[in-house]
């Protein structure tokens, strides 16, 4: 028997503006435990799609994440057009080092959480 990944835990300082972003950001719904909410899945989610808990910190982000989450955009998508939603939403686009040629953008949300989005779905993937 081996482990699997349940949940992506993100520590934030303002848990409710993150929610909503991460929530808008993924389709998730809001549920509120205390002053951390978790973030469920829709309902029409891939069994053994990921939970996010928005942990509360009160110490600001030192510098580049060591992890971070991929995200693509499902078939029939754009990835262009995806960028420019979740900077409505308040992502930016952030220079880690990349050089220009690789199969992702780079994004941080609202509090500087760098974010990939992929150019394409993994060939494994489901989509």
């Amino acid at each position: 028997m081996t482990s699997r990944f349940a949940q992506w835990t993100l520590d934030v300082i303002d848990s409710r503006k993150m929610a909503a972003f991460w929530s808008q950001t993924l389709g998730y719904e809001i549920e509120h435990d205390g002053p951390s909410p978790h973030l469920w899945p829709p309902r029409d989610a891939p069994p053994g799609s990921l939970t996010v808990w928005l942990q509360e910190t009160g110490e600001p982000k030192r510098g580049k994440n060591r992890n971070h989450p991929d995200l693509y955009v499902p078939a029939g998508g754009e990835v262009d057009a995806e960028v420019e939603r979740l900077i409505g939403l308040g992502a930016r686009r952030v220079d880690v080092g990349q050089k220009g040629d690789e199969g992702f953008v780079v994004l941080a949300d609202p509090e500087g959480n760098e974010f990939c989005l992929l150019h394409r779905r993994h060939p494994q993937g489901s989509e």
